[in-house]
């Protein structure tokens, strides 16, 4: 991941919803969930969910498929882990140890 990606992915999670949408997916894991119950989750319009859906799949942190009538979302793990480790990669220079509580704490 470079900064122009970072950036993008951090601006989709920096609203509400978004961020409270992309833990939902996190959540659901692999088998995700359609953009219907996600919508009612959130206790959002679709029509307003919808924007926020495009806005995560625009910034590459979500993915979408086609199952007959409904689009499955689901968090992009890759993505996700690319954004961490973008992020963690340098942490406290020669000093890493410091880092290892929030190592620690993402384990738990």
């Amino acid at each position: 991941m470079d900064i122009s990606s970072a950036v993008v992915a951090l601006e989709a999670l920096a609203h509400e919803t978004r961020l409270g949408v992309f833990r939902l997916l996190v959540e659901a894991g692999p088998d995700g969930l359609s953009a219907g119950d996600i919508a009612e989750r959130m206790g959002a319009l679709q029509n307003t969910m919808s924007s926020h859906l495009g806005k995560l799949q625009r910034a590459k942190i979500i993915t979408s498929q086609r199952d007959g009538r409904h689009v499955i979302y689901r968090a992009d793990f890759e993505a996700l882990g690319g954004l961490i480790v973008y992020l963690m990669k340098d942490c406290c220079g020669a000093s890493a140890q410091v880092c290892d509580p929030i190592a620690a704490s993402i384990q738990h």
